[in-house]
């Protein structure tokens, strides 16, 4: 059982400028929960001009609650027109306050484009990442139902939590998500589990490249495999495994400078000009002029 909290930086474009920014911090859920949820993630910040943050999504439905001072809210940008939400701005405000500030909670599902987000003012958020096939147990449907959407609590079979969860130090806040997960009971799911096992593969795993010889090395036919993913991660197996490299691109990027037609090999790509055109899909701008931005 893992006894921390992962601490790479996949999938945050320019993360050093991330933590000059703003507060941002990972914690493990309660023990029982780990099996389901990656981590707990914390952001505050108090800013003088607004900031944007851009993120490669991972294949994994988040939990997100943010309380901002009334006014200080800036549009979520991404997955679709309107952050792929499912409800208007102001009809998710009727969250938990206190003192002037407004508390409001969604499901977001798995982004398959860049997602942007512009903060501004004071305010706070705490985020629940399920890891790849984790969120299926407390959801109780097809994740794939989410993906590219972002829903209000309450969504589906989930409540929202009686009280505020931003509030407080990081411990109260990480009791609250852990209160929050347990009173969603979690229906035990070795499927869930198996999904969850061999997202964890593919991420850790760089020799990964193929879904054939993936489903094979782990004796799953890959018709099997394709619908576990879909109806547990949201998204197929394909994806995943296309998502968790381009994520190492990015990662890497942000590095010492870089053999891109070494890494394009490396990563499973045909060429140099396909990982760049992948590349500048997700990211919104080419290797280059990332690697530029950040150095």
């Amino acid at each position: 059982m893992r006894q921390r909290p992962r601490g790479d930086s996949r999938g945050i474009l320019d993360p050093a400028r991330l933590l000059r920014e703003v507060r941002f911090r990972r914690h493990l859920p309660a023990e029982p929960l780990r099996l389901w949820v990656e981590h707990y993630w914390l952001i505050d910040w108090t800013l003088s001009a607004p900031f944007e943050q851009r993120i490669v999504p991972h294949p994994a439905v988040n939990v997100v609650f943010r309380s901002d001072d009334e006014g200080d809210r800036e549009s979520d940008r991404g997955n679709g027109r309107n952050g792929g939400r499912d409800n208007d701005r102001n009809g998710d405000r009727d969250g938990v306050g206190h003192r002037g500030v407004v508390e409001a909670g969604e499901v977001a599902g798995v982004g398959r484009d860049l997602f942007r987000i512009t903060l501004t003012g004071t305010g706070r958020v705490c985020g629940i990442q399920f890891r790849p096939g984790g969120f299926h147990p407390f959801w109780r449907r097809s994740v794939a139902e989410l993906t590219g959407r972002r829903l209000p609590l309450p969504a589906g079979r989930l409540t929202r939590p009686a009280r505020p969860v931003c509030a407080g130090s990081d411990a109260d806040r990480c009791r609250a998500l852990d209160a929050a997960l347990t009173a969603w009971a979690p229906d035990p799911d070795p499927a869930a589990a198996e999904a969850v096992r061999l997202a964890e593969s593919i991420r850790a795993d760089r020799t990964v490249l193929r879904v054939d010889d993936f489903a094979a090395r782990h004796d799953v036919p890959v018709r099997r495999l394709q619908r576990l993913f879909t109806e547990y991660v949201g998204v197929g197996p394909k994806w995943v495994i296309r998502r968790y490299r381009l994520q190492e691109a990015v990662e890497r990027a942000a590095g010492a400078p870089l053999d891109w037609a070494g890494l394009a090999a490396n990563l499973g790509y045909s060429d140099q000009a396909h990982l760049v055109r992948d590349f500048t899909a997700v990211a919104g701008v080419s290797p280059a002029a990332y690697a530029r931005s950040v150095h």
